[in-house]
């Protein structure tokens, strides 16, 4: 797909690999339609000349809200980046099943919902294409993060039936699977991290090239990994 021209519909967009998606396909020619949540950064990236829809999709009011904001536009593509962690790791002490939930409906319940909300809108155009952002943990998943593993591996999954349903359409289903990337999500881990201008490109290329998936970075090892020997990626994954 040539961006050049396409209205993008990205969620959390005002940071982290967002940002970067949202900088990078405005310079491509996108219309580059973006939300977020935190003030500050909302202002941030409208000075910076992007139209930002405040929105929280962490519940269905959210999504909704975001649906019917651009029932009117005609929408191109939507990125699926919005993602939240949730402090789940009894090793740690208690854990709050409500921070869990938020995380839950965020990283999972919300792509499907908005994928469902704006279906229509996607199908009457003449070229258009849904991006998911998942996770290397996706593929194996790491102790300290259960919740955010198992949303990420859902929605890697509901990629890949929704690919299979829409093979025939003008729709085109894309999974981005980034590895450990330098943003806020990240912060104080002693590991390698791909910086998120990076990782933008390489979902860029993906969406230009009409990939299916992007397996950016480390996560091109994990999967050959996981093709080659599924417990042992598992097992480098779970101590993390």
């Amino acid at each position: 797909m040539n961006v050049t021209g396409k209205t993008v519909l990205l969620t959390g967009g005002t940071n982290g690999i967002g940002r970067e998606l949202a900088i990078q396909l405005k310079s491509k020619g996108a219309t580059v339609v973006t939300t977020g949540r935190n003030p500050q950064r909302v202002e941030s990236m409208r000075d910076a000349g992007f139209e930002v829809i405040e929105a929280d999709l962490s519940d269905a009011a959210g999504v909704d809200a975001l649906a019917n904001a651009v029932k009117d536009r005609a929408i191109d593509v939507l990125v699926n980046n919005a993602g939240q962690l949730a402090d789940h790791d009894f090793r740690k002490g208690p854990v709050d099943p409500e921070v869990s939930d938020t995380a839950i409906y965020t990283n999972l319940s919300a792509p499907i919902r908005l994928t469902v909300a704006l279906m229509d809108l996607l199908m009457q155009r003449p070229e258009a294409a849904i991006v998911n952002v998942t996770s290397g943990l996706a593929i194996a998943p790491a102790a300290r993060q259960p919740v955010y593993c198992a949303t990420k591996a859902g929605l890697r999954f509901y990629t890949l039936a929704l690919r299979a349903q829409l093979a025939e359409t003008n729709v085109h289903v894309i999974e981005a699977l980034p590895p450990v990337v330098d943003t806020q999500m990240n912060e104080g881990r002693d590991t390698k991290k791909m910086s998120p201008s990076e990782c933008a490109r390489q979902i860029v290329v993906a969406i230009e090239r009409n990939a299916n998936e992007a397996n950016i970075g480390m996560t091109k090892a994990l999967r050959v990994m996981e093709g080659i020997h599924p417990a042992l990626a598992k097992s480098m994954t779970l101590k993390f």
